[in-house]
This record gives structure tokens, C-alpha cells and sequence, in this order.
């Protein structure tokens, strides 16, 4: 019985490449791994496993292997309130996880302490990380929406704020934003048709300013409901500063100075502070959770940034963040990542560039290592969590619930990186899954029809689940 499953699942595997490619669209590149985790050697699909490609979000997987090997489980950010002379200091660590209320909390307690009055200024310290907020390779049009929110020190409400436009019967629209937030959005986007829209090839538009201004163009669809927006924060530093005075004003702390950005002088010295509050992050293994289920890409590049300070104790950057994470991946793993290219933790970068073997040996490494590491259990899985639970290839029998991996997409790039399971649940087999250059013709009609990717993806997983389901019994 064995054998004749065998037999025909690798039939799909031939000498001339896995069949199940074709589905996809002419022009397209893909790179392929499968195997066994006992008996690697054994049987296996290799396809294209020296080309190089963008990762996307499964670099994510790096990222966490780096952070848990460097930083360890009992890591956690912490922004502290300070006093220095007549001035407080904030300093942010660049804890991805802090909100406005934290923040409130902190000043809360100073006063509670009889700071009612700060003679001198408010200190923003920023100094945690340094260069670049957005990484080498962040695509201009995508920096106003929340996944690729600047990976700064100072952060505040994840660098995001939510708000909402409306179409309207006039041919306008109108947006809202809640009045807490100190950003300006304006819009002379208009209310179309379908029709309209679709002859016009008119969309909607966000262009940004680095001084917190949006301004929103080209036109809306009609619709019943207000369309929900996230706009990443442009410049963190003014946010934090804006609302820092919203909060002094709330609490009716006098401030005789201003909110001002750095430290206090060039010779400024924590050992000199008074610490009057502290808030912490949640630990290294729930951040990295997050992280990996919902595929955050704030906290994958602050954690990057954070491996450049602690590993090279200098202010962290997207530079030294990367390279420290193939430094310490070397160090502790023996894997070698010096011919890969990395702008980032996050894999928002389109200049990121890895192979399927490098990714193989990750996933390998992991999985021998899981007892200590636990990034298993942080993996969505197919059908039911994360990232995973509702995409199409994944949402059925038999592949629902049997495969636990990390997605990534990037225009043009659908990958994959994980584990296939035996009925038991348990890890059996690795497998990477990167193809770039999708480009599938556009249908202009209302035909529903399988995309391409999910025709190949839906093929691709059912192979996993046999192979794994299979190879457990040998």
C-alpha cells in the first residue's frame, strides 16, 4: 500500500520538474523543496534550489531563529521615564508593542510622585537605534499603509492610525479620523461607479508627507459603509511629540520647556537619572507569536535593529541588524548566509534575496532544536490560524490543519516555508515553496475563476500532506 502512494506521488516528481508547475503562468520562476526530516536523502523534490529569490515574510522564520538564539526568552523591550536634573527623558527602545496609554500610565505615576510641574524639557531619547527607518528596497507606494510602518526607536501605537473615508451622493468623499490622532488627511478622491471606475482605470490614491499630512485621490467606488484605512505614522518622532503634550494636557502636568527629541546634552549620562516609571513589552516568545501568525512586520524590523545594538553594542540599523542576524546564525547553527542578501527582518524588502536550501536548513534547524526553541507552536497552520487560516488553498480537507508554515507575498512572489504532518500532528517533512515572476493575465470579465496560484498552490499542499502522511509510516 505504501509503495503504490509512493509510486504515484512521485510521479508528479520527474526527472523533468515537478508537473504541477504548468499550472502556473508562462514566465513565472519557482524553486521547490520537499523532504523527508528523518531521512532527507531518502526521497525528495529539489527543484532550483541555488537560484536565488525574495523570501518575503518567510524570512520572518530567520528572524525569529536570530532573536531566539541571541536575545532568549526572558527578553522584553522597556521604555523608561526618567528623571535627568529639571528635564524627563523617554527613553524608547523601539518596543514595537507601546501604546498611547502606556504612555499615559508612565506620566500618571509621575505625577502620583508630585511631578506636577517639569521646569525644564521633555527629552524624547531615540538613541536605542540609528540610520534608516524604512529599509533599502521599501517600494515608494506602500510607505503609507500600516505594514510597512517605519521600524523606529520611537515608537508609538504600533506607527499606525486607523481611519475611515466615506463615498457621497454629490461625487465627493469625506474622511474621518478619529480626533486623537494628531495626523491631517485630506481627499479629493471622488465617488464613481463600478462602471465608471472600470473604464476610467481611476483608483484610489495615497500620496504622504514626512510631517504627518495624507492626501487621498483618484476615485472610490460607491458604497453603503465607510471604507476602513490605516495610515502608517510618516514621522514617529512627531507623533509621540504631539501626543505627549495631548497627555501633559490631560493630566494637567505644567510644562515650562518643550517636548523636544535626542538627549539632553552631549554629555548626558543615564548613570545621572532618577528612574520614575518603566514600561515593559510583552517577552521575547509572545511577541514572536505575533510576529509569525500575523505576520507583523513592525515587530520583525525593530527586532532586527535590536540584534544589530545587542550583538555589535552600537545603536541598532537595518545594516548591523542584518548583518548580525547571519553572524549569530553561523555562530550557534553553523548555517551560512554570507551569499544571501538582506535589507531587513521583515521581508518587505524587494532587494532580499535567498535560496530554498538556505531555507531548508533553517526549517531543519528548527525542527532538530524545537525542544528549546518552541517556534513551532508560533507557526500559523493551515486552515485554522495566523496568516493561514483563510487562504484558499489551505481552507479544505486534506489539507487543513495539516501543514504548519509562513507565508510571504510580495508583488509578483507567493512562497511558503514549513513543516507537512503525520496524522498524529508531529512534523515529517520540510518544505519550500518560492515562486516570483507571477504575472497572470487579468480577466476584464466577472467570471469567477481559480487563479493560477491557488490552482498550483491547492496541488502543491495535497503532495505535502501525502508525502508527510506517508513517509511517517516507512
Amino acid at each position: 500500500m505504501h509503495t503504490l502512494l509512493f509510486t504515484a506521488l512521485f510521479a508528479n516528481f520527474s526527472a523533468l520538474g515537478y508537473q504541477h508547475t504548468s499550472k502556473l503562468p508562462d514566465g513565472s520562476r519557482n524553486s521547490l523543496i520537499l523532504e523527508s526530516l528523518e531521512s532527507p536523502r531518502a526521497t525528495s523534490l529539489s527543484e532550483n534550489t541555488e537560484q536565488f529569490f525574495p523570501p518575503a515574510s518567510t524570512l520572518k522564520l530567520i528572524t525569529a531563529l536570530a532573536a531566539k538564539l541571541e536575545l532568549g526568552d526572558e527578553f522584553h523591550y522597556q521604555t523608561s521615564l526618567l528623571q535627568y536634573q529639571n528635564d524627563l527623558v523617554i527613553k524608547f527602545t523601539g518596543d514595537p508593542t507601546i501604546t498611547t496609554e502606556n504612555l499615559k500610565t508612565m506620566l500618571k505615576t509621575a505625577k502620583a510622585q508630585g511631578i506636577t510641574t517639569i521646569k525644564g524639557d521633555i527629552w524624547l531619547d531615540d538613541s536605542s537605534f540609528t540610520g534608516y527607518e524604512r529599509a533599502v528596497g521599501w517600494p515608494w507606494d506602500i510607505l503609507g499603509v500600516c505594514y510597512s510602518a517605519p521600524a523606529s526607536a520611537i515608537t508609538l501605537d504600533e506607527n499606525c492610525v486607523q481611519a475611515s473615508i466615506y463615498t457621497l451622493e454629490n461625487g465627493l468623499t469625506r474622511v474621518y479620523v478619529p480626533e486623537q490622532y494628531p495626523i491631517h488627511v485630506s481627499t479629493r478622491a471622488r465617488t464613481v461607479s463600478k462602471i465608471e471606475q472600470e473604464s476610467s482605470q481611476c483608483d484610489l490614491e495615497l500620496t504622504t508627507k514626512n510631517n504627518n499630512q495624507y492626501q487621498l485621490d483618484g476615485c472610490l467606488v460607491e458604497r453603503s459603509k465607510p471604507l476602513p484605512l490605516k495610515f502608517a505614522v510618516q514621522n514617529p518622532a512627531q507623533y509621540t511629540t504631539r501626543m505627549v503634550y495631548t497627555l501633559l494636557n490631560q493630566l494637567g502636568i505644567e510644562l515650562h520647556g518643550t517636548v523636544k527629541v535626542g538627549q539632553p546634552n552631549s554629555s548626558f549620562d543615564p548613570s545621572q537619572t532618577t528612574l520614575i516609571a518603566k514600561h515593559s513589552s510583552p517577552k521575547l516568545p509572545e511577541l514572536l507569536d505575533i510576529m509569525l501568525k500575523k505576520s507583523d512586520n513592525l515587530i520583525a524590523d525593530n527586532l532586527t535593529k535590536t540584534l544589530g545594538q545587542t550583538f555589535y553594542l552600537q545603536p541598532g540599523s537595518f545594516q548591523n541588524g542584518t548583518l548580525a542576524i547571519k553572524q549569530i546564525l553561523l555562530a550557534n547553527t553553523g548555517i551560512d548566509l554570507e551569499k544571501a542578501q538582506l535589507a531587513d527582518g521583515s521581508g518587505l524588502s524587494r532587494n532580499n534575496r535567498l535560496t530554498t536550501q538556505d531555507m531548508a536548513e533553517v526549517l531543519r534547524y528548527i525542527w532538530r532544536n524545537d525542544s528549546q526553541l518552541n517556534l513551532l507552536e508560533a507557526m500559523p497552520t493551515s486552515g485554522e490560524t495566523g496568516t493561514l487560516q483563510y487562504r484558499r488553498s489551505m481552507r479544505k480537507a486534506p489539507i487543513k490543519g495539516q501543514i504548519v508554515a509562513k507565508s510571504g507575498s510580495l508583488y509578483g512572489s507567493f512562497n511558503m516555508a514549513g513543516y507537512g504532518l503525520d496524522e498524529q500532528g508531529k512534523p515529517t517533512s520540510l518544505f519550500v515553496q518560492f515562486i516570483t515572476d507571477y504575472h497572470p493575465i487579468k480577466r476584464s470579465n466577472d467570471i469567477p475563476v481559480i487563479a493560477p496560484i491557488t490552482h498550483f498552490e491547492t496541488l502543491f499542499y495535497q503532495d505535502i500532506v501525502s508525502f508527510s502522511q506517508t513517509v511517517s509510516t516507512q
